[in-house]
Formats: C-alpha cells, sequence, structure tokens
C-alpha cells in the first residue's frame, strides 16, 4: 500500500483534531522570538539546545523537513531565519501558513515526501530540522542521504527520533502500566495487528508508524557523511509507565563533513 499518502491522509485528520503536534505557536512566541528569545524542541518535551545553533540565524537558510504544523517554522523564521517546511499533510502545512500571515513571517511550504528532495538544489541549506517524524517512512537511510544532498559543508542537521525500546512493548498494555514484551524491531504498526482489523485500521485513516533500528537512525546519518557532535534523550514528561525506566526519545546534533 501508499504509506505516504495513508499517513498524509491521517495526519490532515490530526490536524482537524486538534492533536498536540498539529498546534501551532502563540503571537507571543513569535514576538519574543522576533527579539532573539527563541528555543524549539525535536522531540517531545525538552527544547533543543541553543548552543547546536550558530550564534546567529539570521540570513541562514533552514528546512524544517516532515515539520509542518506550525511550530518550528514560524520560530525560526521570526528569529531572521530563511525557512522552508515541507511535510506530506496539506493541512499541517496550512498551520504554518496561517502562523505566517497572523504574525507577518515569510515562510515557504512545500508538500512532499521526506525520502525525495528533488524539489530542492545540491548543498542549498545551511540548517536542517528533523522533529521526530522518521517513524512514518519505512526507511530512513534515504531521508538522511537526501538531507546529505542538500545540505551545505559543514551545515548542521537537528533530528529527532524513537527510541526502538518504544516499539518493543504491546502498546495498549504499556499505557495500562504494563509492560509486555512483543514486538522485535525492526517492524511496523501493521505487523501488530491481526489481519483481520488491517483494512479497517487503513480505512480509519490512522498513522502508519515504523520502528528503526539506532544502526539505520545513527550509523545512517555517519553513512550519509555526517559526524555526530550532539545528543540527548528524553520522554514523555513522566505520563507513561515508560518514563520511569528509560528516555524514549533521542536528538542528535551531525555536522556534514567536507568531501
Amino acid at each position: 500500500m501508499d504509506t505516504t499518502k495513508q499517513n498524509s491522509k491521517a495526519w490532515d485528520k490530526k490536524v482537524e483534531e486538534g492533536s498536540r503536534y498539529t498546534q501551532s505557536v502563540s503571537s507571543e512566541t513569535i514576538e519574543k522570538s522576533k527579539l532573539g528569545q527563541w528555543g524549539i524542541t525535536v522531540t517531545t518535551e525538552k527544547s533543543v539546545p541553543r548552543n547546536w545553533f550558530p550564534e546567529s540565524i539570521k540570513g541562514l537558510k533552514i528546512l524544517c523537513l516532515a515539520s509542518g504544523g506550525g511550530q518550528q517554522a514560524p520560530v525560526l523564521a521570526a528569529a531572521g531565519a530563511d525557512v522552508t517546511v515541507t511535510d506530506i499533510s496539506k493541512k499541517q502545512l496550512e498551520q504554518d501558513e496561517k502562523v505566517a500571515k497572523r504574525d507577518g513571517l515569510h515562510i515557504k511550504t512545500v508538500q512532499g515526501d521526506m525520502r525525495d528532495l528533488s524539489n530542492f538544489e545540491d548543498g542549498f541549506f545551511d540548517i536542517v530540522i528533523n522533529p521526530v517524524s522518521n517513524l512514518f517512512v519505512n526507511d530512513v537511510r534515504p531521508v538522511w542521504n537526501e538531507v546529505s544532498r542538500v545540505i551545505k559543508d559543514e551545515g548542521i542537521l537537528i533530528a529527532g527520533f524513537t527510541n526502538p525500546l518504544l516499539w518493543i512493548f504491546d502498546d495498549n498494555l504499556e499505557r495500562e502500566g504494563i509492560l509486555d514484551v512483543k514486538h522485535s524491531i525492526p517492524s511496523s504498526t501493521l505487523d501488530y495487528l491481526p489481519e483481520e482489523e488491517i483494512q479497517e485500521y487503513i480505512n480509519s485513516n490512522q498513522t502508519i508508524e515504523y520502528a528503526h533500528t539506532l544502526d539505520d537512525q545513527i550509523q545512517g546519518q555517519i553513512d550519509a557523511g555526517f559526524v555526530i557532535a550532539g545528543f540527548y534523550e528524553d520522554d514523555f514528561g513522566g505520563t507513561r509507565i515508560l518514563d520511569k525506566y528509560i528516555k524514549t526519545f533521542i536528538a542528535t546534533k551531525a555536522i556534514k563533513l567536507k568531501v
């Protein structure tokens, strides 16, 4: 099946439902960003360390990759960057467009798949921001390869992704406080469902998610020409039982090596 089309529809639905990652930043946040008081997240709770960015991002070309929703892109644009945001969901991109119109920002929006950045020139961007989103593609290595192509030498990639341990437990039981190891890595949402429930799941416009190995997440960046220069972990903010035992989200700063 076309998982890109499925996830595009699913995220459009999430916007309609007002889920957390479709809620745009406030005008107050934008005003603070214009004054230099800005920060973004690429995981769940923690902000990206300010020293992961250059001292000033004014005029820098930044790609917010698979990052619609009116969260990262408007903040960076308000801080003076030349921002492009791409996402598979039209409605998520409309969230960025609404903030841009509301607060007088210039943001370019492009609907597309994070594995295919053919709309963009080689070595065009100074920074690429990729919040937790590559769980929606079946193979992350093409994502890293495409980012490497469109980013400048010594450009910065800031990415958030899931710790694969998050996926090994039965999700419904984990939400009830029971940790039951049930799934292997790599795998996908559809692998966890009984055959008779798959079509119903698809028809209800739910996201199809993929559990990737750390080898593909981290070594994949290295193989694409990056060196890992920063790392931190994050969690659900204490709302899930796993937060008591391990951080389930990871953020990396990677720098593209000169060829």
